[in-house]
Order: C-alpha cells, then sequence, then structure tokens
C-alpha cells in the first residue's frame, strides 16, 4: 500500500490564512493586564481584612465580584466597548478606597498604567492611520 503524497488533497482545501492583524498582540497585552489587576485585587483580601475597620463579608464579597468583572472583561477585550468597561472597572477599584485605603491606592497604580497602554494603543493608531509604520511585507533598510 501506497502512502498519499504529501501536501493539501484536492478533496480538503487548505483553510486560508487569517488575515493580519496588528493589534492582536496589544489586545493581548490588555488581557494579560486585566488577569494580573484581578490577582492582585484577590491578593488584597487579607489587606483589607486587616487594615482599618476591616473587610466584613460584604467588602470581601464585593472585592471578589470586582477579581471576577476583571477576569471576565477578558473575554469583551476585542469588542469596541471594551475600553469604557476598563475604564469603569477602575473607577470601581478606585472606589473600593472606601473598603481599604491600599485598595484605592491599587486602583490609582492600575489606572496609570492603563492610561499608559491606553496612549500607546492611541498613538499606534495615529501612526498607523497616516502612514508612518513600517508595513510586514516591506523590506527593511538591511533587506534593500
Amino acid at each position: 500500500m501506497t502512502e498519499p503524497a504529501p501536501g493539501p488533497r484536492p478533496d480538503h482545501p487548505t483553510p486560508a490564512a487569517r488575515p493580519a492583524d496588528p493589534e492582536r498582540g496589544l489586545r493581548g497585552a490588555m488581557s494579560a493586564l486585566l488577569v494580573l489587576e484581578a490577582i492582585v485585587i484577590l491578593l488584597g483580601i487579607p489587606v483589607a481584612a486587616n487594615t482599618g475597620n476591616g473587610a466584613g463579608p460584604v467588602g470581601v464579597g464585593l472585592i471578589c465580584a470586582l477579581a471576577a468583572a476583571h477576569l471576565a472583561c477578558c473575554a469583551v477585550i476585542s469588542r469596541p466597548f471594551a475600553v469604557p468597561v476598563i475604564i469603569a472597572l477602575q473607577v470601581l477599584l478606585i472606589a473600593c478606597w472606601l473598603i481599604s485605603g491600599p485598595l484605592g491606592v491599587m486602583g490609582i497604580v492600575f489606572a496609570l498604567v492603563w492610561g499608559a497602554v491606553l496612549y500607546m494603543r492611541r498613538e499606534y493608531r495615529r501612526r498607523a492611520g497616516a502612514g508612518l509604520l513600517p508595513r510586514p511585507d516591506d523590506p527593511g533598510p538591511a533587506d534593500r
């Protein structure tokens, strides 16, 4: 018995290549930042429980819900409404200052990080729209 020749078979067409998406890596980094933020929020539970008046069961529940919302936001990161949702999550995290001061400080730190990420995203889009970025199919100066 002979083996079929390697390569595409006529009865199984080759799947079409996925179109290039230059912002795919940025969305991955944004998702990773959301996961990191959720982990840090959950690590804030013992801090909130041991500082100030102590976070009761309601406070711990709110912190867990906020962390779950950050993880759920990873599912919608490619949607157009993702940035307003992320901003709302940052406002909620800063509002956790009412539960514990360190949580509010974490909210401010992460809001600054998100500001930097969104600035880089806006700058990338501006430069791409102006045609100032090299395209992957263009040879670089070393290849010419």
